[in-house]
């Protein structure tokens, strides 16, 4: 089964930009897309490829946040959110159920300039969505889960990790929370396949950075232990444009 993950940095951005061709050449199972920026009603003059059904968790507040997965498989349910108040709002996760496994489409909060928002990020949402996790583990499914997480887990995810210390991404509470989940038995499945730095998948706008590969791995694959020998592959394809972030992908069999 091959999933993708694409932060598209607003869908009717990106429809302008080629998502459709790249949508049909991708031929996915399920397509995950993060920072929607709209509502089902916003675009549906789209016709999106053939065989997919949608599924939309936009945030309350107009063009901001917001997760869609496109799904050849029926699920057998879905849901938004995560279940608690005050984090639900902003239209971050959605869960998809199917026979074997959950499949998770997150877009994590960012911490912002000057941290204004690392505190939430780290001491609430973070605790919850792990919460959350094991909450659906013990249901008796393994669990994927993939977007746009906002934090470079390792020197080896950005391109610069000595400036960026202190930065919105690579804080040591933000990189030690995604530690304490990996941890709890999960797994980064790119680094099942590739240990070496350079592979980043989204790139500032500014100074050329993309070009010059000047960037962060932020966007991941990640699953329950259970899973990890049914991994054959995964992927990030930098060479795919259209946002600021690339879109990664995964195969399980």
């Amino acid at each position: 089964m091959k999933f993708v993950s694409w932060n598209v940095n607003g869908v009717r951005a990106a429809h302008k930009k080629g998502l459709l061709d790249f949508m049909e050449k991708t031929q996915a199972d399920v397509i995950c897309l993060q920072e929607a920026k709209c509502h089902p009603g916003d675009v549906q003059h789209i016709v999106w490829p053939h065989g997919y059904e949608v599924f939309w968790n936009p945030a309350v507040k107009k063009g901001y946040s917001g997760t869609v997965i496109f799904t050849r498989a029926k699920p057998k349910a879905v849901s938004l959110g995560i279940g608690m108040k005050g984090h639900d709002d902003e239209g971050r996760v959605i869960t998809a159920e199917y026979d074997d496994f959950y499949l998770l489409n997150v877009y994590q909060p960012n911490s912002q300039r000057g941290l204004t928002r690392l505190k939430y990020r780290t001491g609430e949402w973070d605790p919850a969505f792990l919460a959350y996790l094991k909450k659906l583990e013990k249901r008796g499914k393994p669990v994927i889960f993939c977007g746009d997480l906002n934090v470079a887990h390792t020197e080896l995810d950005l391109k610069n990790p000595t400036t960026n210390r202190r930065n919105a991404g690579f804080t040591e509470e933000e990189r030690g929370n995604f530690s304490k989940l990996l941890a709890s038995g999960f797994v980064d499945t790119f680094r099942e396949f590739e240990k070496g730095p350079g592979h980043y998948t989204w790139w500032s706008q500014m100074m050329n950075c993309r070009a010059r590969n000047i960037g962060w791995r932020v966007d991941y694959f990640v699953v329950s232990g259970k899973l990890q020998t049914a991994l054959k592959r995964a992927w990030i394809s930098p060479e795919v444009m259209g946002s600021d972030h690339c879109p990664v992908g995964l195969e399980i069999g």
